[in-house]
């Protein structure tokens, strides 16, 4: 299976040194959008029938796979179908943009107290929204968030809300984190980049690729940038989307949705071999 040529200098460097050492490569995916197609419910959302596969049989030629995403990590392994597969001892997953953590090897999952600002706002939530047809996605006392996907018009709820949210959010010492038709509220100090770099650090890692969809995973695509200057080649990936462009300017390689990105790992396993 041949793989595709990303459309950049710097991503043609960083595919080139992952496959010339994938045992020192880390890949980065999210979760929503790029490993699970986006559904109007996010508790339904379920990785790509084929994810689990393909990863089970790339995890053991690189370093690291790490899904980095805002769900709690239990959730997302839980989604994902990651726990007790054979192959995918050296997968992460890095939940609330990295505040839990948890390892396959171990099927544990560590974490920090949640922050007191969660649960105020969360209290706040239901009057703020009432009538807005915005509903409340609880993350497990770490972060909460408000989609406006099933309001009658999505995209008006979603701009009407973010001043108020974010005034919300302010006060009780968090940030919002916007997305796709959804508001998160969240503590700062903690994002997809943060994690990502750390955890290639951590690793010593010689190359990156990371995956994403969505505004969330800007910050993800900033910390390659910042490897990529350091030295550490890297490959940005955009699992495609009409909703977010602004992900498609800056990858070196855009997918078509959770598909691509399973062909593209599918592609990427079978070169290792």
């Amino acid at each position: 299976m041949s793989l595709p040529v990303p459309t950049t200098t710097a991503g043609q460097d960083g595919l080139r040194a992952l496959l010339a050492e994938p045992r020192r490569a880390v890949i980065g995916l999210d979760f929503d959008g790029t490993l699970a197609p986006i559904v109007a419910d996010p508790e339904q959302a379920r990785a790509h029938p084929e994810a689990v596969g393909v990863l089970a049989a790339l995890a053991p030629k690189v370093a690291s796979v790490a899904v980095v995403t805002g769900r709690p990590a239990e959730v997302a392994v839980r989604y994902g179908g990651f726990a007790g597969v054979p192959g995918l001892e050296h997968l992460t997953v890095l939940g609330h943009y990295g505040a839990e953590r948890w390892d396959a090897a171990t099927g544990e999952v560590t974490a920090p107290e949640p922050h007191p600002g969660v649960a105020a706002v969360r209290a706040e939530l239901p009057a703020l929204l009432d009538g807005t047809g915005a509903w409340i996605e609880e993350k497990g006392g770490r972060a909460v968030a408000v989609h406006t996907r099933r309001a009658p018009d999505p995209q008006a709820a979603f701009d009407a809300l973010r001043a108020p949210l974010t005034g919300l959010a302010t006060r009780h010492g968090l940030i919002v984190e916007p997305g796709r038709l959804v508001l998160e509220l969240r503590p700062p100090g903690m994002d997809k980049g943060v994690a990502l770099l750390t955890h290639v650090r951590e690793l010593s890692a010689t190359s990156v690729l990371y995956g994403g969809d969505d505004l969330g995973d800007l910050p993800a695509f900033s910390a390659v940038d910042e490897l990529r200057t350091a030295g550490t080649p890297g490959l940005l990936v955009c699992s495609g989307s009409d909703e977010v462009t602004e992900l498609r300017k800056r990858a070196d390689l855009v997918v078509a949705g959770p598909a691509g990105v399973v062909s593209l790992l599918r592609g990427l396993a079978e070169h290792l071999a």
